[in-house]
């Protein structure tokens, strides 16, 4: 694993009035060195952390040298959410966990970006998680993102997400093993019953259990092994905070400002962040935002295809940042 880098901030004010006193910002850099060559900020999902390419990256298909993110070309920041645990100790620093909102890491990032003297940035992109921060960086930021591309979320925590954080909060406050059956439970979310269908097809292993049922097994100790109970708390609840309209009014009047040409990615089987309100949520904004485009990953998968499909998701890109690629190479 790469060296994680650290940033201290202190004093940092929440959106609901409290001061964190302390708060390490723990990240990592990719690709050409700061300050000669563009950003690209890269958000991590909920189980997620900030090492995107390279030995254990969870999205080597897009970025690396020669990828459609390519590190000859743009220098890429990854940051974890404080209180994921990846640097070892964070986990367990994280104890009010309520406290913190979406905005408040999206506040949080820029931050970061700010004491490494970024003040723009080329692309902001993340999934799920990852791109309900995006969504917000954007907002509070909006004439200093050229790209934003949120991936399988949405600019708001529909019933539907609220309602499963509610089920996964119960889950991890009253199991007697929380983080493996709230990902048990989070599994079924992130894949449809087509997916899981096709792949088990009631299949049994030798000792008589179901293939799904021990795959579900294996994802929930997976989780349970690297992952702290503090961590899966704080990420499931940052999911239920998320809506760029809170306290500032309607939809159109917070994107209106947002001078960054906006690429929703859908999936069309998400069960989770769906298709159907990334497509109205476009519609809607397309009137008053002349660059912002839809596209939508065709998958059985569900939720998780934005780290599946990646040939779909590559096409999609391409335009955003082969371009960028292009004016570099022409200028050299």
């Amino acid at each position: 694993m790469k060296k994680l880098a650290k940033i201290e901030l202190y004093q940092f004010l929440l959106e609901n009035g409290k001061t964190t006193p302390f708060l390490p910002l723990y990240f990592e850099t990719f690709g050409q060195s700061l300050g000669s060559a563009p950003v690209v900020v890269v958000n991590h999902a909920l189980t997620g952390n900030s090492t995107v390419t390279g030995e254990k990256g969870w999205w080597n298909e897009l970025i690396g040298s020669g990828k459609v993110i390519d590190l000859e070309y743009y220098t890429v920041i990854a940051f974890n959410i404080p209180g994921n645990g990846y640097d070892g100790i964070l986990g367990n620093l994280i104890s009010n966990y309520q406290d913190f909102t979406v905005r408040d890491i999206a506040r949080i990032f820029w931050q970061g970006l700010h004491e490494l003297k970024v003040q723009e940035v080329y692309a902001v992109i993340g999934g799920s998680l990852g791109g309900a921060i995006a969504w917000e960086m954007a907002v509070l930021q909006p004439k200093a993102i050229q790209y934003l591309i949120p991936i399988a979320t949405d600019w708001k925590a529909t019933d539907w997400v609220l309602a499963n954080v509610q089920v996964q909060e119960q889950i991890l406050t009253n199991s007697l093993q929380p983080i493996s059956d709230a990902r048990q439970h989070a599994m079924l979310l992130y894949r449809t019953p087509q997916s899981i269908n096709a792949r088990f097809n009631r299949q049994q292993i030798p000792s008589g259990e179901f293939a799904v049922e021990n795959w579900l097994t294996y994802h929930g100790h997976k989780l349970r092994d690297r992952f702290r109970l503090s961590a899966y708390k704080l990420m499931n609840h940052l999911l239920k905070t998320h809506d760029i309209t809170r306290f500032r009014g309607a939809l159109e009047e917070v994107v209106t400002g947002i001078e960054a040409t906006i690429h929703v990615v859908a999936v069309d089987s998400d069960l989770f962040f769906t298709a159907q309100e990334n497509r109205k949520a476009v519609m809607q904004l397309a009137s008053i935002h002349e660059n912002i485009y839809y596209h939508e990953i065709q998958s059985i998968h569900g939720h998780d295809a934005f780290l599946i499909e990646f040939e779909q998701l590559i096409a999609f890109l391409k335009p955003v940042f082969c371009t960028q690629k292009q004016l570099n190479y022409a200028h050299t």
